[in-house]
This record gives C-alpha cells, sequence and structure tokens, in this order.
C-alpha cells in the first residue's frame, strides 16, 4: 500500500484537491457574496449569490481530478523506468516493488474511474461536451508519457497546461450553473461574473509558469539520464547554461507578472507582505541558486523550493479570502 501511494504521489494529489477546494470558498465563494457593481458612478452591492454547484457533485470534479492525475503519474512512471534508474535509482517502484502488469491496470482502472465521473458531472451541469477535457487529460497523460516527454519542451508545457487546468476547471463548472440561476440579475445590472473567471485565471497562470519552471529544472538535474536514452529535453538541445537562463528568465517574467497585478489591481499590504516574503524573496534565491548550481543536488535543491513557491502561490487565495471577507 505504501509503495502504491507513492506512486500515486499521493502528496501531490492532496495538493491537487487542496487547489480546486481553495479556489471554490477562498475565491469563487466570496467573491460571489461581495459582488458589486458601478451605476452611475455608485457602487451597487448585488444580493449574495450561492454557490450553485452541490458539495457533493464537486466532491466528485476534485475525484475525478485526482483519479486522472493519480492514473498520469503511474503511466509516467511505468515508461520511466529504465530511466529512472539511471536518474533516481532509490525512487523506482513499478518493476521493482510494483509489478508492470500491476502498475498498468492500476492506471486503467483510475482512468476508467476519472473519465466517467467526468462524464457524470459534464451532463449534470447540463455541457456534455466538456467531456472532452477529461478524456483530452486522458490522452495528453498517456502521450506524454510515452513521446512527448522526449521532444524538445513539447513535454514541458503539457504538465504546465495541465496544471493551470487543476483550479481554472473549477470556475468552468460553476459558471453555466451561476448564469442558468441568476442570469436575472446579471442582465438586470448589464454585469456577469467574468471577476471570477478572472481571479482563477490569474493562479492558472501562476501554476502555468512556475510549473513550466520547475519541469525545466527538473531536466536539468535529469540530464545524464536522459541524455543516455537519446531524450531531446531543452537541456539536451540547448545545454545546461542556456537553460538556466531561460529559467531565470521565466522568473523575472513571472516577478514582473506579479508586481504588474499588485501596482494595478490589488494594493494592500496585507498582500504586499506575503507576496514580499512568500514570493519575491524566495524567486531571488532561486534564481541566484539556479545561476551558481553545478551539482545535481543543487537542482534538486532548486525544484523543491519552486515547489514551496508554487504553494505559497496558491495559499495566497487564503490571503484574497480574508481580504474578501473580513475587510469589505
Amino acid at each position: 500500500m505504501i509503495a502504491f501511494l507513492k506512486l500515486i504521489r499521493i502528496q501531490n494529489l492532496f495538493i491537487v484537491a487542496l487547489t480546486q477546494y481553495m479556489m471554490r470558498w477562498c475565491i469563487i465563494h466570496p467573491i460571489l457574496s461581495h459582488l458589486t457593481v458601478i451605476q452611475n458612478n455608485e457602487a451597487i452591492r448585488l444580493p449574495a449569490f450561492e454557490l450553485q454547484f452541490s458539495e457533493f457533485n464537486f466532491f466528485l470534479l476534485v475525484l475525478s481530478t485526482v483519479f486522472l492525475t493519480a492514473a498520469g503519474y503511474v503511466i509516467n512512471d511505468y515508461f520511466d523506468a529504465k530511466t529512472d534508474l539511471l536518474n533516481h535509482p532509490g525512487k523506482v517502484i513499478v518493476g521493482k516493488v510494483i509489478p508492470r502488469r500491476m502498475a498498468m491496470a492500476s492506471h486503467i482502472i483510475l482512468n476508467i474511474l476519472g473519465i466517467g465521473i467526468g462524464v457524470y458531472i459534464s451532463f449534470f451541469v447540463g455541457m456534455p461536451f466538456l467531456v472532452i477535457i477529461f478524456i483530452t487529460v486522458s490522452g495528453l497523460l498517456w502521450f506524454y508519457s510515452t513521446t512527448y516527454k522526449r521532444q524538445f519542451l513539447i513535454g514541458n508545457l503539457i504538465v504546465a497546461l495541465l496544471t493551470a487546468l487543476v483550479p481554472i476547471i473549477v470556475v468552468l463548472f460553476e459558471i453555466p450553473l451561476l448564469n442558468r440561476s441568476y442570469g436575472h440579475l446579471l442582465l438586470q445590472y448589464d454585469t456577469s461574473l467574468s471577476v471570477l473567471v478572472a481571479w482563477v485565471a490569474g493562479f492558472s497562470f501562476f501554476a502555468f509558469i512556475t510549473t513550466l519552471t520547475r519541469e525545466i529544472i527538473k531536466d536539468i538535474e535529469d540530464f545524464e539520464g536522459d541524455s543516455a536514452y537519446g531524450r531531446r529535453t531543452l537541456p539536451i538541445v540547448l545545454g545546461v547554461p542556456k537553460s538556466k537562463w531561460i529559467v531565470v528568465g521565466l522568473h523575472i517574467i513571472t516577478v514582473a507578472a506579479l508586481v504588474f497585478v499588485y501596482f494595478n489591481y490589488l494594493r494592500d499590504n496585507i498582500t504586499l507582505i506575503y507576496m514580499s516574503v512568500t514570493l519575491l524573496l524566495p524567486y531571488i534565491l532561486l534564481s541566484y541558486r539556479i545561476v551558481k548550481a553545478d551539482k545535481k543536488s543543487d537542482y534538486h535543491f532548486a525544484s523543491n523550493l519552486s515547489k514551496f513557491i508554487m504553494l505559497a502561490g496558491i495559499f495566497y487565495s487564503l490571503v484574497v479570502y480574508y481580504i474578501i471577507s473580513v475587510r469589505f
């Protein structure tokens, strides 16, 4: 059982579930309760909107996301067993602790459960075409493990996009039901729920760019094993020095985006302190460590620090909740 939990990265699955619940209760719910519109230069508070996606169905949405993510981890380790023997010999599970046939069977079962639940909730919200999201995610995770991971940058972008989908899928399933219930009020006040999309999209963008950066760092860390098996990752194609500067460049873009958002949309002291301590300073340290890195352990430290930054970005939703619900 412990080996299986390691195989499906149970700690990462917990983060996936936590992210979706935080988007629901720390971003979407407080915003719905404090919607305002400007009419004749006067701010008008709309009646509090309630979440329309039931707790049970939202739980199923999270469960579907978790199952598909777990299936992706399993199939990734299934096809990466040989490479991991070089890159991470002490962490190989498939073929050593869990038989390959059992790993493949687990992958199939997790996919069936994830897609099946996705089909149900897509029909529940009256938007059957959303089923394609779950099927596409499953397919991308399969082809990522078998093909895209070995190609220049494509694998990194796929992982980053799928990570960005984790928060955005919450609003995708909530908006149709909200429009169905409150569409008349939105028309009456000539407004929309675009503010929900904007906030969650901000978290999705942050998840995308931090994941992309971390994936490149992990590729630098795994340079030797990937090179031995003929993979064409970014560090192998462009070289480690250029890849390191690309990572630093992505850090600069991320910090610039955070500064832009703060000065144009936020401007509160709590956000300033939180971002400075948990995001900006760690980014400076991370960039310095990447530039100076020359050992595998240096890149491993950088990868873990990147994960901390990503978690800090997710937990900023708690700050948003406090600002909206407590201060206003």
